[in-house]
């Protein structure tokens, strides 16, 4: 028997003790009066003084993290919501069930106590309990609590230890909570209305990827969990809806790692009657306020460097390779728009994919501070419009900071053979052996064909926006339960079988 299992059956055998006492082990509806924060937040001004004069009263609720005993006294920390507060129980201040129930307690039980708020002599706030009341059992061991939970890979696999263990894990995720509300309140406040589409669909699109397939039984038919709402929003905008939203789960069928999870969430916008450049100052807009709203300020810390989302760097791809470029000498203008320059220094096929290339290579992890980079070629951008003034690019942007993409917007096609020729060029580099090209999607050209206003449309990811508001380093912090790989058979069942024999 390991030393995990057999600390499982010591607590197990509890549960019996405890209902010898009369409780019920895994407790019933609890009303407490006020949460440890709302505690926290309210009384930790107050002087010694001051408590014992009033001595408030408070019914809480908790999970046990520390246990100090000493004979007929002891203290307990509890923790809500990411937040500690110490109880300190007296025996002659309970009734003697109580107090025997109180020696019963292991770490990571969750209980109610009533009882009032004072200073202990060393000036920490803390509840004086009255009375306890069990609400949970805790069956397996926490872990050591200087240390907390650092064993990345139990982090992510086990995210309700990770809660318990490292409570600043839980303002992780309110920040992204955070930054999914400003996101959404501010686009409804311009007018935007909020939608769904098919999360399953008979053809993917709207996105360079491959996708992963599922299958109907009833209808018979393959179908693929999208990889992008856009072509489905972007019916919505020729249907006469001008200004739409979707905060939306994605599924692409590529490699992990710290900026990729096969399943992902974006925040997709199209607004009628606009294009790129109107979505340019409405991001630099968006952003900003997002940081305000997730941090506190338009500054913020992202491992040793400060992001200012107060402002937004903007450049063309071109004028990015110009600027950015690695090597001793930085190429001209005249040599970044020369096919013959640009085929010299990638193996890509074509003079727009061998620019994309070299920028990727060259540009992305110097593009630290927000930027937006625009302009990009046609070949690897088969859903934006041409520019008018150059036709081998697009009016299409990207938004960048702290090295990576965090969103990519364009102007939006709407030409209906403008399209179709697009698709067909897609298709032929598929041909080729592209697995991540577009496909032919028939009702979509039909859709253009009842005419689709001019567009403007975006993508945002708010996994990596998250990254950015909470200094996280790897995608997989900020997911709740990031793609893992199956681990070997548990035994939790077995011991949970092998404790109720015995």
């Amino acid at each position: 028997m390991s030393v995990e299992q057999e600390l499982f059956d010591q607590r197990f055998s509890r549960i019996r003790e405890i209902e010898a006492l009369g409780y019920r082990p895994y407790g019933q509806r609890f009303e407490a009066s006020v949460t440890i924060p709302e505690i926290l937040a309210g009384y930790t001004p107050k002087t010694a003084e001051e408590l014992e004069a009033a001595q408030p009263r408070v019914r809480i609720a908790g999970r046990i993290m520390t246990v100090r005993r000493m004979g007929k006294a002891g203290f307990m920390h509890l923790q809500q919501s990411g937040e500690r507060l110490q109880v300190y129980i007296k025996k002659d201040a309970i009734n003697e069930t109580e107090f025997q129930l109180y020696q019963l307690l292991d770490l990571g039980d969750v209980i109610g106590a009533d009882g009032y708020l004072f200073r202990t002599r060393t000036g920490e706030l803390s509840v004086h309990v009255d009375s306890l009341t069990f609400l949970s059992k805790n069956l397996m061991g926490l872990p050591e609590k200087y240390h907390g939970l650092e064993d990345v890979e139990i982090r992510y696999r086990q995210r309700y230890l990770d809660l318990i263990a490292n409570p600043d894990v839980q303002k992780v995720f309110q920040t992204r909570a955070a930054v999914v509300r400003s996101f959404r309140r501010q686009l409804e406040a311009k007018g935007f209305t909020e939608v769904e589409t098919p999360m399953m669909q008979s053809l993917y699109g709207g996105a360079a990827a491959r996708p992963f397939v599922t299958h109907h039984n009833t209808l018979d038919v393959d179908l693929y969990l999208r990889i992008a709402p856009e072509l489905y929003l972007k019916r919505l905008i020729a249907g006469g809806m001008e200004r739409v939203f979707e905060i939306n789960r994605n599924f692409r069928n590529e490699g992990v790692s710290t900026r990729h999870n096969p399943e992902f969430t974006m925040l997709e916008f199209y607004q009628s009657y606009a294009d790129y450049r109107d979505l340019m100052d409405l991001t630099a807009e968006l952003l900003r306020q997002v940081a305000i709203d997730a941090t506190g300020g338009t500054v913020v810390p992202f491992g040793e460097l400060e992001l200012d989302f107060g402002k937004m760097r903007r450049y063309t791809m071109r004028e990015a390779v110009c600027e950015f470029w690695k090597g001793p000498v930085k190429p001209t203008m005249d040599e970044v728009k020369d096919p013959a320059w640009l085929q010299s220094h990638s193996q890509k096929a074509t003079a727009g994919e061998c620019l994309v290339d070299i920028f990727e290579r060259h540009c992305e992890e110097a593009l630290i501070q927000p930027t937006i980079i625009h302009e990009y070629p046609v070949e690897v951008s088969p859903l934006a419009k041409q520019n008018a003034d150059d036709p081998t690019m697009t009016d299409r942007f990207e938004i960048f900071a702290a090295g990576m993409e965090i969103g990519n917007a364009f102007t939006e096609l709407n030409d209906p053979n403008e399209q179709r020729r697009r698709f067909e060029m897609q298709l032929a580099m598929k041909e080729k052996g592209d697995e991540e090209a577009h496909q032919m999607d028939e009702d979509y050209l039909r859709a253009l064909c009842y005419g689709m206003p001019p567009t403007g449309g975006e993508g945002i990811g708010i996994d990596r926006v998250t990254m950015l508001m909470t200094n996280s380093k790897s995608i997989r912090d900020v997911i709740l339960f990031p793609l893992l790989r199956p681990e070997g058979e548990i035994g939790i069942a077995d011991w949970l079988r092998e404790a109720s024999a015995k």
